[in-house]
């Protein structure tokens, strides 16, 4: 099972702006627009055939990976192991930036030119920022796959980083942040979680950056940015889809093998996210004034964690689809909440659970605070039905699946495996260890995660009482 980045159209920001952003280390997002069986029991368990990937690393350091499959077209996708960890104190968003940057001019590219090249033959084209990566995605009809793998060599190799696309781009990332960050409700509210729950770790930026750090950089901060992380040794190139091998292994080590990696070593984030070691409370005003809302983040295991997928079989019981535990309980019995979610935010070095609630008409942010609670608490205490377990099981599983029927998500599935649990190959075991889990690992995960963990609950909603509780 593979992490649900859900990446927006048109290289918006993939961040944590909201809850249903990037979702930790599963397919919750896909699976809710699926339609599942209300219960299931006696689940069948699915002997799946392995993926029949080939991986290969070229002299530069470029790291390849190709896995065909029956398709009309073809997905070439670049990610860069680079996120919003990596970006500079005090130049929040630069990793974010060169999601945009990088549709820009390059040496024997016009602005946009990428764009022509995939839309204009009946393709497409996205990117994504994320705290650990910053991926590009394309698909095009196979018999143009030769110009694309020429076209991202050329953007990896020759980007024009001036100052007229720094200055354009930065603009647009800026507006960017006034849409999704201060003009939202709870933009303020989804955008601050990184920041409360790590306590140390550059996860604590968010993605999107912000306008004082954008305004503050200069073109050598972002150039000098460039150097360190877009080199053939810092980047995955997946393959899948309709190709032949022999003519696109000779492409690839003709348009990237020629791309020098720089002498310089690349800079790696060592800090190690420390245990928390008492609850916090904090108070957070609503610019807006939308109705108050309340956040419980605990911390959690790396998405390379045993217990990874467990914990999205948590997040599924608990904020799957319009049945699911809290919804059930905090919207429709209790009717405190016009909606409420559950999040495993699964990064490779360290994540995040955050429970949400955004109360109903005339509730107060701390009203939601022992309703949320009591839910989680439940679903780690008290019994829990195979049915349910098998239902959440099903949608999950069923989004994985048709997640794998194209060479979009094939690639996707194939990148989140690499990057964030450190094995591509770890796709051939997701599956399989979906299906195995059991009641007894939701409770025991929940149990060392949740109730014997501090936790920080944040209150929003309320400017006079705004600050440290």
């Amino acid at each position: 099972m593979t992490t649900a980045f859900s990446p927006l159209r048109r290289r918006l920001l993939h961040s944590g702006a909201g809850l249903a952003g990037l979702a930790g280390f599963g397919l919750l997002s896909q699976a809710q627009s699926l339609s599942t069986p209300s219960a299931s029991t006696d689940l069948p368990a699915l002997a799946l055939a392995p993926l029949d990937l080939t991986r290969r690393r070229l002299p530069n350091g470029l790291e390849l990976i190709t896995l065909p499959a029956p398709s009309a077209s073809v997905s070439v996708q670049v990610w860069y192991r680079v996120g919003a960890k990596d970006d500079p104190n005090g130049r929040s968003g630069f990793a974010h930036l060169f999601e945009h940057l990088m549709f820009k001019r390059t040496r024997y590219m016009a602005d946009e030119q990428f764009d022509r090249m995939t839309e204009d033959v009946g393709g497409d084209n996205n990117a994504f920022t994320a705290d650990d990566l910053t991926a590009y995605q394309c698909v095009v009809p196979a018999q143009h796959l030769e110009p694309i793998l020429w076209a991202e060599a050329e953007r990896m190799a020759h980007l024009m980083v001036d100052q007229a696309n720094f200055d354009s781009e930065r603009e647009v990332v800026k507006e960017e942040f006034r849409q999704r960050v201060l003009a939202e409700p709870y933009g303020r509210l989804f955008n601050a979680v990184a920041g409360f729950g790590y306590q140390t770790h550059p996860y604590r930026r968010p993605v999107i950056g912000n306008i004082d750090d954008l305004n503050a950089a200069t073109l050598q901060d972002l150039r000098e940015f460039h150097q360190r992380y877009y080199r053939p040794d810092n980047a995955l190139l997946i393959i899948t889809g309709a190709f032949d091998a022999a003519p696109m292994n000779r492409w690839v080590d003709h348009y990237f093998g020629s791309i020098r990696a720089p002498a310089a070593p690349i800079p790696r984030v060592q800090t190690v996210e420390p245990r928390r070691l008492k609850h916090e409370l904090h108070r957070l005003a609503a610019g807006t004034e939308p109705l108050p809302a309340a956040l419980l983040i605990w911390q959690a295991p790396p998405a390379g964690s045993a217990d990874a997928i467990t914990l999205q079989v948590v997040q599924g019981l608990l904020a799957l689809g319009d049945s699911a535990r809290l919804n059930e309980s905090l919207v429709y019995r209790l009717q405190l909440a016009q909606s409420a979610g559950f999040e495993a935010r699964l990064n490779a070095d360290a994540g995040l659970l955050v429970a949400h609630a955004v109360a109903a008409d005339k509730q107060s942010a701390d009203s939601l605070v022992a309703p949320l609670e009591r839910e989680v608490q439940s679903l780690a205490e008290e019994p829990l039905t195979q049915p349910e377990l098998d239902k959440v099981k099903a949608q999950l599983l069923t989004a994985a699946l048709v997640k794998r029927q194209t060479p979009l998500g094939l690639g996707e599935a194939l990148g989140q495996a690499a990057l964030l649990r450190g094995d591509a190959s770890a796709v051939n075991r997701e599956l399989a260890e979906l299906q195995a889990v059991t009641v007894a690992d939701v409770q025991r995960v929940l149990r060392r995660e949740v109730l014997r963990a501090p936790r920080v609950t944040v209150l929003y909603g309320d400017a006079k009482k705004a600050g440290k509780g």
